[in-house]
């Protein structure tokens, strides 16, 4: 991608580690902010969060942190903490998880910065400790998980709420800074992981409908309110999604059960048309349609659903998909440094035609030297100095 990004002349100091804020940092820096994650001599405790390269190294940790630079110092020392309370200072904004050490607190930081934009990342609400595996326990979300009539907590393999919390955290800072560049004024910003999850699950009307009727069953893999469910292929599987009259009218003209699908109808009163109806004879329909997927392979019924508005996919597993990785334009070779050359996202925001493509990761510490030189106007002799003392850790 040619031009200048977005955000290009905005820095981010990043203290985090995990998901949420590194991904929040990570979207801020795709879009052109230089970012700065700052983390402990040796690594956070997510340095060699599994899956593990070949070589060892951290794909999770390489993944979250493409195109950012990296600074180690040493948090537990009152110098480590001056350094990075004087990279707060000359850059302003302040995206982190961490939990506050003394002199890196909001007020303490705003003290040097009267304009501080500071985007905190919260458990709770109150500030107590809670992660994305506990808060999805916490919201309900696995009891309504899993095939029906399974009687124990089914979690989900995607980490919803840390993703969705570190969004929120992006514009949560994206519009703290629209407002300092309109007011001159800084801010202070909390988001709680359980409050994204309670949100999510209070918008998508999962607690409204707990309090004004009952609390909805497991479907398996069916569609809550229309028509929509997996189907066994000759070999495979796919999930077909109905959600208008056109989807429906589509497929039933294409699977050639217009006329089984309407005699049904009248047996059981109904009206295909209406999604009420689609999703209360939900099973009677699928028995219908499942015998035209069962005897076709999944290019067949490629063939036979292209051309209409019918929504429907083929289930791949993970190796399939990166197998598949050279045809998708998201996706560039990069060449990580400990992990080597590998198809790796950009940006999933495109401006005009093009996102941005990824760029490497840095290695833990890579740029302490460089930025230390940059932001803080330091001497190579006094930067020395703070290595020796431990403060700082190697570049």
């Amino acid at each position: 991608m040619t031009g200048t990004l977005p955000l290009d002349g905005m820095r981010v100091v990043e203290l985090s580690s995990f998901v949420a804020t590194p991904l929040g940092g990570m979207t801020l820096a795709q879009l052109g902010a230089d970012v700065i994650r700052v983390d402990q001599v040796g690594g956070g405790p997510d340095i060699d969060r599994w899956p593990l390269a070949p070589s060892g190294r951290s794909l999770y940790w390489a993944g979250l942190n493409k195109g950012k630079r990296s600074v180690t110092v040493d948090l537990r020392s009152p110098e480590g903490r001056e350094v990075v309370a004087g990279l707060v200072a000359q850059s302003g904004t302040v995206l982190t998880n961490a939990p506050q050490r003394p002199g890196l607190g909001y007020e303490e930081l705003k003290a040097t910065r009267a304009d501080l934009v500071h985007v905190q990342l919260q458990g709770t609400r109150e500030g107590g400790n809670a992660v994305d595996y506990t808060v999805n326990a916490a919201m309900g979300f696995p009891s309504i998980t899993g095939p029906s009539g399974h009687e124990t907590p089914v979690n989900h393999a995607l980490p919803a709420w840390d993703v969705a919390c570190g969004l929120y955290m992006t514009v949560g800072l994206l519009a703290a800074e629209r407002h300092r560049l309109r007011t001159g004024e800084g801010q202070s910003l909390r988001v709680a992981l359980q409050d994204v999850a309670l949100a999510t699950a209070g918008n998508l009307g999962f607690l409204a409908e707990a309090q004004l009727g009952e609390p909805r069953a497991r479907l398996g893999n069916h569609l809550f309110g229309d028509f929509g469910r997996d189907f066994v292929t000759a070999d495979g599987r796919v999930m077909v999604a109905v959600l208008t009259a056109r989807h429906w009218r589509d497929l039933v003209k294409a699977t050639g059960l217009g006329e089984v699908t309407g005699a049904l109808e009248r047996a059981l009163d109904a009206d295909f048309r209406r999604a009420g109806d689609r999703y209360r004879h939900r099973e009677a329909l699928g028995g219908v349609l499942a015998s035209w997927f069962a005897p076709r392979t999944c290019a067949q019924v490629a063939d036979g659903l292209t051309g209409t508005s019918v929504l429907w996919s083929r289930y791949r597993d993970f190796a399939e998909v990166a197998a598949g990785l050279c045809d998708e334009p998201l996706m560039s070779v990069l060449d990580q440094p400990g992990i080597g050359p590998h198809l790796a996202p950009g940006s999933p925001v495109r401006i005009g035609d093009a996102s941005s493509p990824p760029a490497p990761a840095p290695t833990l510490g890579e740029h302490t030297d460089e930025v230390l030189r940059e932001v803080l106007s330091l001497s190579p002799k006094r930067i020395e100095a703070l290595r020796e003392s431990g403060a700082i850790g190697a570049s």
